[in-house]
């Protein structure tokens, strides 16, 4: 698939020399601060340098005093406590911190995840209901909630009090709960907006824990899964959520919970963790739990403090991972070649594809596949509880949301935000709803929105790659969104020696250009470059710079996102 590729707007030429010099590093990496919003010798100081110090205070959010007073009410009087959570990764780390931290104090505490299929997203009735007959006096909602206004109205007339920690937007009404832990309130001056919804977890118990004079401690201890929380719910990963996660990197990978490293094991890698480790190899396992069976199993690991059961849901949840997978690969199957068997499919615009006995806790997945494979926004449907239910994604500089608002007449009910949502509709409206979607997309979706971008930092050349260059850009990590990886082009580049495929589709080959060190490189996906590439003939290559580990050995190697050749169609 051909590819846009887009140089950043590079930082402001004083404030990049006056930054080097105060921090005698390369004007390269200097610009790279800059371009991120860093431009004192202070702002370098607290992004290389992340120290729990740097956490806010949380009684700076609005009701922290309220859910805390009401938590301490119902300690004293020994009411039963639900905590309650949604079944993705955010809200079961979210459950698992803040049960197992009140767990450890008080005995009347139980949680519950809600079921994906008979209950859907959020709080819901059922969960309500399952309180009150159990006579839970007090729901803790972690990660949902923040637009559950009839829901929390329902619990009051169940004798029920609700304290909400949602990082979602509101919408114009809050639910009437005791309080509502949200950053993104109007009314709340809390200083860091960005946070998951297990941060708010964190949060919450950060303050129970000062308030009670219980030591840090025994808070931080919990970071490891805050970690997870923020890498696979794709938050940004800077200011109070760049501390949080470098603390919890460094406990993942020196010392993580029983079920975490249980997890760790059974995926087959027990080390050296990073953000994206974290979001290809333990958020998907996690995932599964609530995909393909009931997401409580994955708090029930989480939680484990025997090795044996940790182990043993470990294995489990991987078993479902490995159903998850064969459900994925085989329904993405069936929909590329539903789509490309249908000339009207392949020349859309858009993406929307139905069949109603594909397994529903898949189909984002899937969707977010097929967006990859045609570069389009893209709807996913299959039948449940006799209704039609989908998951849509998008694509970069297109709003989905607003696509879908557009349809809202023919959906029985949707939500989401710009680049991804879910839906559901009757079964005898996916066709004009197919039909309204690419007429929406098609008028209003441009050219350059159609084809993928590659977001470049800056160009370098080759011999700037120096070992303390490596070094200082090592210590722009804990990478993610709003501190991504750093992508340098470099120009006419020429290969030097070999060049063969890996695994037949992964290109690997070494580059120089005049002069400098020749460099390994990696390109996944981009094996049909070895047919255009000539010892001779200098090319353009984009890339990220990262060590490569191999039987306990470190390389470095360039991690290509692009080729660029003269007169070829750039990837």
């Amino acid at each position: 698939m051909q590819k846009r590729w887009v140089l950043e707007e590079q930082g402001n030429r004083g404030q990049v020399l006056a930054l080097a010099e105060a921090l005698q590093i390369d004007e390269v990496l200097s610009n790279l601060l800059v371009q991120r919003g860093i431009t004192t010798f202070e702002e370098a100081k607290y992004f290389f340098r992340p120290d729990l110090g740097h956490l806010h205070d949380p009684f700076l959010m609005q009701d922290m005093e309220k859910a805390v007073l009401r938590i301490e009410q119902a300690i004293s009087n020994n009411e039963k406590i639900l905590v309650y959570g949604d079944y993705d990764v955010d809200g079961t780390t979210a459950v698992s911190v803040v049960y197992q931290f009140f767990k450890k104090r008080y005995e009347n505490i139980s949680f519950y995840i809600p079921n994906r299929y008979t209950e859907g997203y959020g709080i819901s009735t059922a969960g309500i209901d399952f309180a009150a007959e159990n006579n839970f006096s007090l729901i803790i909602a972690l990660d949902c909630g923040i637009k559950s206004v009839e829901k929390v109205i329902y619990a009051d007339k169940r004798s029920i009090d609700f304290i909400i920690c949602d990082h979602h937007l509101p919408g114009e009404k809050l639910p009437q709960a005791i309080a509502v832990l949200d950053p993104k309130r109007s009314d709340c001056d809390y200083p860091y907006k960005e946070l998951s919804g297990c941060g708010l977890g964190f949060k919450l118990i950060q303050a129970y824990a000062e308030k009670n004079d219980i030591p840090f401690e025994e808070v931080t201890c919990y970071l490891d899964l805050v970690a997870v929380s923020i890498a696979c719910d794709l938050v940004h990963i800077n200011g109070e959520n760049r501390t949080l996660t470098a603390f919890g990197l460094e406990k993942i990978n020196t010392n993580p919970s029983i079920g975490l490293k249980a997890l760790m094991n059974v995926a087959g890698k027990a080390e050296n963790y990073t953000v994206s480790d974290l979001v290809f190899t333990i958020g998907p396992r996690i995932n599964a739990a609530g995909r393909i069976d009931d997401a409580k199993h994955a708090v029930n690991l989480l939680i484990a403090d025997c090795s044996v059961s940790a182990f043993d849901f470990g294995e489990s949840i991987n078993l479902k991972n490995n159903e998850r997978k064969e459900h994925d690969l085989s329904i993405t199957g069936q929909a590329l070649n539903m789509i490309d068997q249908n000339p009207l499919l392949i020349n859309r615009r858009s993406t929307v594809v139905f069949q109603e006995n594909w397994h529903k806790g898949v189909i984002g997945i899937v969707a977010s596949r097929l967006t990859e494979k045609y570069y389009r926004p893209t709807v996913v449907l299959t039948k449940s509880n006799g209704h039609v239910t989908g998951s849509a994604r998008s694509v970069y500089g297109f709003d989905l949301y607003e696509a879908l608002c557009g349809c809202s007449d023919l959906l029985l009910q949707f939500g989401g935000h710009k680049y991804a949502a879910g839906l559901t509709l009757l079964p005898e409206n996916v066709t004009a709803f197919s039909e309204r979607f690419e007429e929406i997309v098609a008028s209003v979706i441009t050219e350059e929105q159609l084809v993928q971008r590659i977001r470049i930092d800056t160009e370098i050349n080759l011999n700037q790659i120096t070992p303390r260059f490596v070094r200082i850009l090592k210590q722009f990590a804990p990478f993610g969104p709003e501190n991504m990886a750093p992508v340098f082009i470099t120009k006419n580049v020429y290969v030097s020696g070999n060049i063969n495929l890996v695994g037949e589709k992964h290109l690997k080959l070494c580059v120089m250009q005049e002069g400098t060190p020749i460099f390994n490189c990696i390109g996944f996906g981009m094996g049909d470059y070895i047919y255009a590439i000539k010892n001779s003939m200098p090319f353009d290559i984009c890339y990220t710079i990262e060590e490569n580990v191999w039987r306990e050995q470190k390389t470095l190697q360039l991690n290509l996102k692009g080729i660029r050749i003269e007169g070829a169609a750039s990837e």
